[in-house]
């Protein structure tokens, strides 16, 4: 019999495959005469999200902003807090000084914005003042006297307490002699025998010369060492008052200039009442005190240790300010744009003493961009930030703790020992990180943190309706991008022709791309041939000259594949019919456009268990949604054909002459047909490639790249020349993203071309076998040399091939088939396969 013709199927209509934009829909004739949109266009969910966050400031309100590459989220993130213009904290400046009760921690002193500098400034010149005005002080007449007098006292008193020693010693016949020991000498007691002074150990030698006996000189020996213990008695009182009389000549000093520091000092004291100034200033005056050699100069300003350290008395008195905030008069907005752990939270520069050692001091301590921030907002890269070691543990501690620990990165990774240990500095900085969806999802996954302190998301998206009243707004900031590049001015056909390269980088008609990355390349290209081509103004013709001149310069790719598939290489039939065979469609991805290019399927099927095997993932060059595409073609099978009958057969797909990865599910329509077609035996039209996704129940869905992938037959098809039999099947819910290039169109309305779109797999084998696809009647039955039908009776066959004489068993009434065990009843439903068996 023959098979039951489909009916001829509907085509989509020329103006369906794409949505022009008509010049006429803009009140101007060029870009010269609008006014250029500053506003962010397209993103009104990011700048509600964008505006809570700036404006909220309390813990955790950190915002982390999301988006496709291209949507602009680095470039207009500062404008777009500049639009919002929030209310500011009060900004401070940031000085340490040095500690001088531990020098190893300095000190922070905190000013409101502009008053570090003039402390700083203040500082130094009392310093200076001090320099030149205690020397002067202590050369004084008064101070002069007063200094005599004291040494005077001493000097008497010194006398005294010797003399006194010495009159006892000459009294026991021994004197008061200088022994010199290595470049010094020092006092000792010497005995005195016959009128002369003799040291201790030469008492044995006068015995010996008779001039004493043993028992004066054992005398003499006992009183010596009682007379060297009172001579050490008598230094030390002597020490005890020299230390005495120089505390005496520390305290008139002190005293001679202490109205000058103290009034100097107060005079400080009164410009700045703040009680940690107050304090750090009553260490410097203390300092000043207990300094006073330095400015009056028996020490140097500078001195040089053994170790070639170089050493500046004067250095401890300086103001070291890390930020100073006397010109900003707004929030401070920073874009990090080398989030380095240095860059960011600042170091402690060191300096090396020429012998391997390193040391720093209060004046080495460095800001970083965080602290710049402080009161404002810290823009990010989110990977970026990532990448830097050390940078996001770091990150965390001071949003989560609001203190600023400045360390050198190489003491925080323990390379090197940690020098200074500064006080820790109160931040309000509100961190904005620019990031992907999939780094967010990532963070807010597994880091238990992350959404403590990152409390708001702002979204970007990365299209917009395309509505009349968007249109004039997307011209705008067209004409805005024109005044930032200084471009040529566009006419109106060449602001459709963007506006309809716009919808097709978005996806769908009724889109507009906000990836203005795209756009903004796409205007400056244009400009550039029209210059080229000696136009004053940018048209229509010089748009698409770019965008096609763009891409050929990245298609170099996509002309391999067509060279081969031209000179046979890759095998693809766009005429005749073929059983088991389709032209399925394939996106591949290049370095900045993708391009579509058929490929072969094959299906073949045998007697087998009902396995359905994917080639490509037995080779491993099959991805995960392409492994579940393949087993949902299983499902669809059993739906549709396995509700009466075991399905008993094996089949493979492949794709033919594909030797990388394959993934998506946009085949599993065309592998559908392919196994149709076999089982059928009914051979599909090589001219029609067919594209879109297929579930369990027959249902078509849409699927990604339909341009491109139309586009990319199209070629192939033209290349061996249009027959008008030639077209593409897709699913009808991608007709919406239709932005197909203009010479299809023109095929199309030339009938050399034909476009299908269908929501069923019966649509799509109708239009490639030419035959009904056949519904089931009452009993479950498909029609007669239906597809289905003929599909039903191969699968029938099939079964009873394998289908073994049946073994019954009485007592559990089961029949044993080919080691599996079925119901009676099961059996019961297949009569005409039983009566064929017979």
């Amino acid at each position: 019999m023959k098979a039951v013709k489909a009916h001829a199927h509907k085509e989509l209509k020329p103006e369906e495959l794409k949505l022009r934009c008509s010049p006429e829909t803009f009140n101007f004739d060029s870009t010269g005469e609008i006014t250029p949109v500053n506003e962010i266009i397209g993103q009104e969910r990011a700048l509600k999200a964008l505006k809570i966050g700036v404006e909220l400031w309390s813990p955790g309100y950190n915002i982390f902003i999301t988006g496709l590459s291209g949507t602009g989220k680095a470039t207009t993130v500062k404008k777009m807090l500049e639009s919002i213009r929030p209310k500011c904290p009060v900004l401070n400046d940031y000085a340490y000084v040095n500690n001088f009760e531990d020098q190893d921690n300095p000190l922070l002193l905190v000013f409101p914005a502009g008053e570090a500098a003039k402390f700083k400034h203040d500082l130094a010149s009392t310093i200076q003042y001090l320099q030149n005005k205690i020397p002067q002080a202590l050369e004084a007449e008064s101070y002069k006297v007063e200094r005599k007098k004291i040494l005077s006292e001493f000097s008497s008193r010194e006398q005294v307490l010797m003399n006194t020693f010495e009159e006892k010693l000459k009294k026991e016949n021994f004197s008061l002699g200088q022994i010199k020991v290595g470049e010094a000498s020092r006092p000792e007691v010497l005995p005195v025998v016959e009128n002369q002074p003799i040291f201790i150990q030469q008492l044995e030698e006068q015995v010996r010369k008779g001039k004493i006996d043993k028992e004066k000189a054992m005398e003499i020996s006992t009183k010596y060492a009682l007379y060297q213990e009172e001579l050490q008695s008598v230094f030390k009182k002597g020490l005890k008052l020299s230390q005495d009389y120089q505390e005496k000549l520390q305290q008139l000093e002190k005293e001679t200039v202490n109205v000058i520091v103290k009034g100097a000092i107060s005079n400080i004291k009164e410009k700045y009442k703040w009680e940690k100034v107050d304090r750090y200033l009553d260490q410097v005056e203390k300092n000043i005190f207990n300094s006073l050699d330095v400015f009056k100069g028996v020490r140097p300003k500078t001195e040089e240790t053994e170790e070639g350290i170089v050493i500046d008395y004067y250095k401890e008195y300086e103001v070291n300010i890390i930020l100073d905030n006397t010109h900003t008069k707004e929030c401070p907005i920073v874009i990090e744009t080398t989030p380095s752990y240095n860059n960011l939270f600042g170091t402690i520069e060191k300096f090396s003493d020429g012998h391997g050692g390193w040391y720093a001091d209060f004046t080495k301590i460095k800001a970083g961009s965080f602290l710049k921030a402080n009161g404002g907002y810290l823009v990010l890269n989110a990977m970026d930030a990532f990448q830097e070691p050390g940078v996001w543990k770091s990150l965390k501690r001071v949003l989560m703790y609001g203190k600023l620990e400045i360390q050198d990165f190489f003491s925080y990774y323990q390379f090197s020992p940690t020098v200074l240990k500064p006080e820790p500095i109160d931040c309000n900085t509100k961190v904005i990180f620019i990031g992907n969806q999939y780094m967010y999802s990532l963070l807010a996954s597994y880091e238990d943190d992350f959404k403590k302190i990152f409390k708001i998301k702002s979204d970007f998206d990365y299209e917009m309706r395309r509505t009349d009243h968007n249109l004039q707004e997307y011209a705008g900031v067209i004409k805005k991008l024109i005044e930032n590049e200084k471009l040529m001015e566009f006419d109106k056909s060449a602001i459709a022709a963007v506006i309809e390269y716009s919808s097709r980088y978005a996806g769908q008609k009724e889109k507009l791309t906000t990836r203005f990355s795209f756009i903004a390349d796409l205007l400056r290209e244009s400009s550039f041939w029209a210059k080229d081509d000696g136009e004053s103004i940018v048209c229509e013709y010089h748009v698409h000259q770019a965008y096609n001149n763009s891409r050929e310069r990245h298609a170099l790719y996509e002309s391999k594949i067509s060279e081969m598939i031209e000179e046979g290489s890759i095998l693809i039939d766009t005429e005749g019919e073929r059983t088991g065979q389709i032209n399925g469609l394939a996106v591949y991805g290049s370095d900045y456009f993708s391009f579509g290019k058929p490929t072969r399927i094959t299906a073949s099927v045998s007697l087998g268990a009902g396995n359905l095997i994917n080639v490509e993932r037995e080779a491993g060059l099959s991805g995960s949604t392409h492994n579940k595409g393949v087993l949902i073609i299983s499902g669809y099978f059993r739906e549709t054909f396995g509700q009466r009958i075991p399905l008993s057969f094996s089949a493979s797909l492949v794709f033919e002459q594909g030797y990388g990865m394959i993934d998506g599910d946009s085949a599993s329509a065309a592998e559908v047909c392919a196994l149709l077609s076999t089982f059928s035996e009914l051979p599909l039209r090589q001219s029609i490639a067919i594209t879109g996704s297929v579930n369990q129940k027959g249902d078509i869905q849409p699927v990604g790249g339909i341009n491109e992938k139309i586009e990319g037959f199209f070629d192939v098809c033209r290349r061996r020349g249009l027959d008008r039999h030639h077209g593409v099947i897709i699913p009808a819910q991608n007709v919406k993203d239709l932005m197909l290039r203009d010479d299809i169109i023109d095929a199309a309305k030339e009938g050399k071309f034909h476009v299908y779109a269908v929501s069923r797999i019966e649509e799509a084998i109708e239009i490639l076998t030419g035959v009904k696809a056949g519904k089931p009647d009452k009993s479950g039955h498909f029609g007669q040399n239906t597809v289905f039908g003929l599909v039903e009776k191969k699968l029938k066959d099939m079964y009873a091939k394998i289908k073994p004489v049946a073994r019954k068993n009485g007592a559990d009434g089961v029949v044993k088939q080919n080691g599996q065990t079925l119901s009676k009843e099961v059996n019961k439903r297949l009569p005409a396969v039983s009566q064929k068996k017979k």
